[in-house]
């Protein structure tokens, strides 16, 4: 797996790396009332080390149409073992199709353009519109992580769900 740079194009969404100027507005959507229980809210200082990091992406999604920002995403990508991780992603427009929109072209791209062995994320178990998206999309849930990270409303289990390399191209 290589980094390369990320400039992705959907139907409707501009898929892009965010800049320094796109900072505040990826701590907005962490901050949203229909988000903060789902996400980890970082700091200025955090996404703009992110934006720097070779082994993060931080990314915006874009509508075409417009030229708003409907979402973003934070991944991790681990090249010693080809893994990429999804850490965040995060809808401004609910009930668009943005976040399946998104999630398709980010898992082609990993795994047709820098060559992903594995594709994996975790959800909060109350996080129902992302499960059913993760299930929608084929995703295998491989577990639960019990009372795994300690959030304002106390201690959350974490179920993590991937694809991996064989099942995708195995599906296309």
């Amino acid at each position: 797996m290589e980094k390369k740079s990320l400039h992705v194009e959907t139907e409707r969404l501009l898929i892009r790396e965010a800049e320094e100027q796109d900072i505040e507005t990826v701590i907005q959507l962490e901050s949203h009332p229909e988000n903060r229980d789902y996400l980890w809210i970082g700091t200025y200082e955090e996404h703009l080390a992110e934006i720097s990091d070779p082994c993060h992406l931080l990314l915006m999604f874009e509508e075409k149409e417009t030229g708003r920002i409907v979402g973003y995403a934070l991944i991790r990508l681990d090249f010693k073992s080809d893994v990429f991780e999804l850490r965040r992603i995060a809808i401004s427009d609910k009930g668009r199709g943005f976040g399946k929109e998104s999630m398709k072209a980010l898992i082609a791209w990993a795994f047709e353009e820098i060559g992903t062995n594995r594709f994996w994320l975790d959800v909060y178990p109350d996080n129902l519109i992302g499960i059913r998206l993760y299930e929608s999309l084929g995703m295998h849930r491989d577990g639960v992580l019990r009372q795994n990270y300690r959030a304002e409303r106390g201690y959350l289990d974490q179920i993590i769900y991937s694809v991996l390399r064989e099942e995708y191209f195995g599906r296309k």
